[in-house]
């Protein structure tokens, strides 16, 4: 081969395997661009009042009223639309305080990159970032029916007590996949008693499914719901007392199920299992208006379904489908369209110069 055809072939394989390197580092990076959410004002007679992450003793304030969510690239839309929906339907918008958890890897922090969509997207809204170990449950997550459950961020709701700052007592936790069509501060009101946890109860499932026939035929398992009229409910949406969480070491005891599940294989479905282990039979029941859920369908095909019977506050896309996937692939079902117009993701324009 000539000199000067070697350096060609030379500067060629160069060029290539640059492109190769740069392009994945580029693409690791890029998150959804949406567009900004107008200013959400107080309405009359709500009370003036402020919350501070750096006063970690603060007094019990009820009149703020704290959210938290995760934050992920693959359901970064779904977030924005939730709470965009919380805010538009709130009596008091500037007295909620989010919080949004976010996943590191291998002593890694998530970037800036969330944060920048956050307050980009919503200038106005008081929130505070927190960063969930991964490393915290990846040796405590057991294989399900569905990919997207064992990842583990859809496990940091275990972890809220320990993630949160010791002054908020209590908080409601939202999947990132449902919008809220109501004042929240409904559901945030609610009255919890003795119990650490509220949500919607749904006693007709059939409550013998979630668990395996290795579960029920195992005595000392099974006997773990002796005395409690245990009946499902959706992890999506939950309220909860901190403090009393916090005291009754309930992440132990969430913990020492996945540990469990890990040896003997007892159930199939993510995160939900061990927070029926643990609390069915002792929840507070909440309107099931506040948890219109599986409307993404089944966690295997996710095909359309109609809502329960009843009044709507929150409408819940769990299981497989999700609105905007169907929405972009021109294959929505019907209640999806109840989704989109709180969706603020900022489409590409169909036609480019590039």
């Amino acid at each position: 081969m000539p000199p000067d055809h070697g350096r060609l072939y030379f500067l060629l394989i160069v060029l290539v395997l640059t492109t190769t390197v740069r392009f994945p580092a580029t693409s690791a990076v890029e998150l959804p661009k949406f567009r900004e959410a107008p200013a959400f004002r107080n309405g009359r007679g709500c009370p003036r009042t402020a919350w501070s992450s750096l006063d970690q003793h603060s007094h019990y304030n009820p009149s703020i009223i704290h959210i938290a969510m995760t934050l992920d690239n693959t359901y970064l839309r779904g977030s924005i639309a939730g709470v965009f929906s919380v805010l538009q339907h709130a009596i008091c918008p500037e007295n909620i305080v989010f919080h949004f958890i976010a996943a590191s890897h291998h002593n890694r922090r998530p970037s800036d990159h969330l944060r920048h969509v956050i307050t980009s997207t919503f200038p106005y809204l008081t929130f505070h970032l927190y960063h969930f170990d991964s490393n915290l449950v990846k040796g405590k997550i057991s294989y399900s029916v569905r990919r997207a459950l064992d990842q583990p961020l859809n496990y940091a709701r275990i972890y809220l007590a320990d993630i949160l700052p010791s002054g908020v007592r209590r908080i409601i936790y939202f999947d990132s996949d449902l919008i809220v069509v109501d004042d929240v501060a409904k559901l945030w009101n609610i009255n919890l008693g003795r119990r650490v946890l509220g949500a919607p109860e749904y006693c007709h499932a059939n409550f013998t499914n979630y668990f395996t026939p290795k579960f029920w035929s195992n005595a000392a398992f099974a006997a773990s719901f002796k005395g409690r009229r245990a009946c499902y409910f959706n992890t999506g949406v939950m309220v909860i007392d901190l403090w009393k969480w916090r005291e009754g070491k309930y992440t132990e005891k969430l913990e020492h199920w996945m540990r469990v599940q890990k040896r003997c294989r007892i159930y199939e479905l993510g995160s939900l299992p061990p927070f029926l282990l643990v609390f069915a039979g002792d929840v507070e029941g909440v309107e099931h208006r506040w948890n219109q859920h599986g409307l993404g369908g089944d966690n295997l095909e996710g095909l359309c379904r109609d809502l329960h019977p009843g009044p709507v506050s929150l409408l819940h896309w769990s299981g497989k489908g999700k609105p905007w996937l169907r929405l972009d692939s021109k294959r929505p079902c019907p209640l999806d369209s109840l989704w989109a117009p709180y969706d603020l993701y900022r489409h590409s324009s169909l036609f480019s110069d590039s």
